[in-house]
């Protein structure tokens, strides 16, 4: 599976210019088998960091906008979803030790950096998010 997420990743990185929680999106898409609309798609274009903003992690807030919409599919309460975030977002903060795009970027962000500097971490935040999501359902 990890085989599958990093050409994934790297292929909606740079082959199609996505953020990184479109690519979240994207990828636990597909992993699941579970088709997303373009409108779920269309309300992550400024989620990365909040927009530049490097606030909350965008692969924390693809992860997010997936568990509410498979959650629902799959009949889970409000409450549950709302539970299942939190419990999303303190275990990533465990395991990866915040839940800031400044933070967790590696190197912090520079004027002259690479693009996708945080390929690496995309991979393993999102086999991370599936595995969180396949234990819960």
């Amino acid at each position: 599976m990890m085989e599958y997420i990093k050409k994934e990743v790297h292929h909606l990185y740079y082959d199609c210019n996505e953020n990184c929680a479109r690519t979240v999106l994207l990828c636990l898409s597909h992993l699941f088998s579970f088709p997303l609309e373009k409108d779920v798609l269309s309300c992550a274009v400024g989620m990365h960091g909040a927009g530049y903003y490097r606030a909350q992690c965008g692969l924390v807030e693809g992860t997010l906008m997936f568990l509410g919409v498979y959650g629902t599919a799959m009949g889970k309460t409000n409450d549950g979803i709302v539970s299942l975030c939190y419990d999303f977002a303190s275990a990533f903060e465990r395991e990866f030790s915040s839940l800031r795009c400044r933070e967790l970027r590696p190197g912090g962000f520079k004027s002259d950096d690479p693009p996708h500097l945080c390929e690496d971490l995309s991979c393993r935040a999102i086999d991370f998010s599936y595995h969180f999501i396949k234990a819960r359902f």
